[in-house]
């Protein structure tokens, strides 16, 4: 008998599943990336931190709640949601750009949304080399259903700041945006 078999493992380490590929871990594993960071980092290091790891926690629940609650993905609701907002359509290169991912991504969702019959391609009439992408009726109808309970999910995560707290954050967050346009421009 080794030495290792001798020591025990705590039972939940014991019944803990590796997570399933494509799976984000819950919120409560979220990784706190703040806490790398010494009392003496920079400020500006501490607060982009800070921003990653709020994003990072609420993007975790609303792919669990969206997976739960709709059986769908992230990636699926927010090509679902720039559909919506485009009821002409929209190219699958224009997809990418929106939603900064690869055209093999793109393509690998549309086709799933459409052997479920949420959205359609049509040949563009202005470009026959191109495809445009539509929500069906059966898309927009589901989108909605997700759209709605989306919305309230994301005021639930915020609920723990003021109107005046989320007010002042996104005007904040607003000026620090334009200082990286302003300042990154080509």
């Amino acid at each position: 008998m080794t030495k290792s078999s001798n020591i025990k493992k705590p039972a939940a380490a014991a019944e803990t599943k590796p997570p399933r590929k494509g799976v984000p871990k819950p919120a409560e594993n979220v990784v706190d990336l703040e806490m790398s960071t010494g009392a003496d980092s920079h400020m500006g290091l501490r607060l982009w931190l800070r921003m990653l790891t709020t994003t990072n926690l609420v993007q975790a629940e609303l792919r669990k709640r969206l997976r739960n609650e709709f059986d769908t993905t992230l990636p699926r609701f927010d090509l679902m949601a720039q559909l919506e907002r485009h009821p002409e359509g929209l190219k699958m290169t224009e997809l990418s750009r929106r939603l900064m991912v690869t055209g093999g991504n793109i393509t690998g969702i549309t086709d799933q949304l459409e052997k479920e019959g949420l959205v359609s391609r049509d040949n563009d009439p202005n470009d026959r080399r191109s495809i445009s992408v539509c929500l069906t009726p059966a898309g927009r109808k589901a989108f909605d259903k997700m759209a709605v309970a989306h919305e309230q999910w994301v005021v639930e995560l915020f609920g723990g700041l003021s109107l005046d707290e989320k007010s002042r954050t996104h005007q904040r967050l607003g000026k620090l945006k334009q200082h990286l346009l302003d300042s990154l421009k080509d």
